[in-house]
């Protein structure tokens, strides 16, 4: 399973109770009752992951910027309204509201400034983990009664990595369409991601990663499409020098990182094709060698490239292998805009087309 190397933890977290609209800050190891509805069943635990940038301006004071935020905003606004009932939907915060608590209250607050100071000094990638949680001491079976947002801010050397091995595991499903909860970012959802990790190490000992197809097991094994990694979005590179990215569905997180990659990728002259991808078409690509590699786009990685994928029938037997060409042209490519994009955070390049960057002065 991907993972964050690296890590250190800002001193404090935030709370921000929704029913009466109160931010507290707390230590960085506060605690969650153990009876929360949460913890229990998952209810109300929804969270999002956020990239940003500290540096030093001109003035000596520091800037963070955050790339196409908003977008991150509006997704944490749809997991909070899943989980709350139709009669608390007046609890949902705007987006606005969100902005003003993480920027001008979290990341604002003087107790957390050296961390800040230390970041721009280190030009490290950050990452912001907002989440929530039923602050409400109580393990009955209902919507929740002390909705809180809680959020924490660390520093992190890489998440993933390269090379990475990848195995695609047909047989289970990580979220169903008919819910709607594929295309939120739920607590619910990542227990298969851990599943399937463990069973593509089954089939291949150095797997770090899991691809996941449709929702329809029953299916035609050729005729099931391809959805998402087991923690991230991908990108399929062709040898015609295209590249395809996989349409957002109920089934497909609405990835902030991936619109991003795809206006680079367009910025620097590659075609970039929207359309579903079936897991025949797939296999199809690794036995005529059409597939140059597979990339995991996510917030924290950004962009990795798969170095080798297996790829598996429904008895989880190999029927094919792909091993990436690293000497193919779109291989350095994809590594240019990885470096493109979170050279945004940084000023150091143009803003292609589509994006926003934000930027505050703490």
């Amino acid at each position: 399973m991907a993972k964050f190397e690296g890590v250190k933890w800002m001193p404090l977290q935030m709370r921000y109770l929704l029913p009466d609209k109160r931010f507290e800050m707390f230590e960085s190891e506060a605690k969650v009752f153990a009876m929360s509805r949460s913890i229990q069943y998952s209810i109300f635990l929804c969270f999002e992951g956020i990239r940003f940038h500290v540096k030093k301006n001109a003035g000596g004071g520091l800037d963070v910027t955050l790339l196409n935020w908003r977008r991150n905003l509006e997704r944490l606004r749809r997991g909070i309204a899943f989980n709350l009932g139709q009669n608390q939907q007046d609890w949902v915060p705007s987006a606005d509201e969100l902005e003003a608590i993480f920027v001008h209250k979290y990341f604002k607050d003087p107790a957390i400034r050296p961390f800040l100071e230390e970041m721009a000094a280190r030009d490290a990638q950050g990452y912001l983990r907002p989440f929530t949680v039923d602050e409400e001491h109580s393990m009955g079976v209902t919507f929740p009664n002390q909705p809180a947002i809680r959020a924490l801010a660390c520093r992190y050397d890489q998440y993933l990595g390269e090379p990475f091995c990848g195995v695609v595991i047909p047989h289970l499903v990580r979220a169903t369409g008919v819910n709607g909860t594929g295309c939120l970012k739920l607590g619910i959802n990542y227990l298969i991601s851990v599943k399937a990790i463990d069973e593509a190490k089954k089939i291949v000992p150095e797997a770090a990663a899991a691809l996941f197809l449709d929702d329809n097991p029953r299916g035609r094994l050729e005729d099931r499409a391809i959805t998402e990694w087991d923690s991230s979005c991908c990108l399929f590179g062709l040898r015609d020098g295209s590249v395809i990215k996989i349409p957002e569905s109920s089934l497909i997180l609405p990835s902030v990182t991936i619109q991003g990659i795809a206006a680079i990728l367009k910025e620097l002259g590659v075609q970039v094709h929207e359309r579903h991808v079936t897991y025949g078409q797939l296999l199809d690509w690794v036995r005529t060698d059409q597939l140059v590699t597979v990339c995991s786009i996510g917030t924290a990685g950004i962009l990795n490239r798969c170095a080798k994928l297996a790829l598996t029938d429904n008895d989880l037997r190999i029927v094919a292998t792909h091993v990436a060409d690293e000497g193919h042209p779109l291989y350095a490519k994809f590594r240019e805009a990885r470096t493109y994009y979170w050279d945004i955070y940084k000023e150091k390049v143009r803003l292609p087309a589509g994006m926003n960057l934000h930027k505050y002065v703490l």
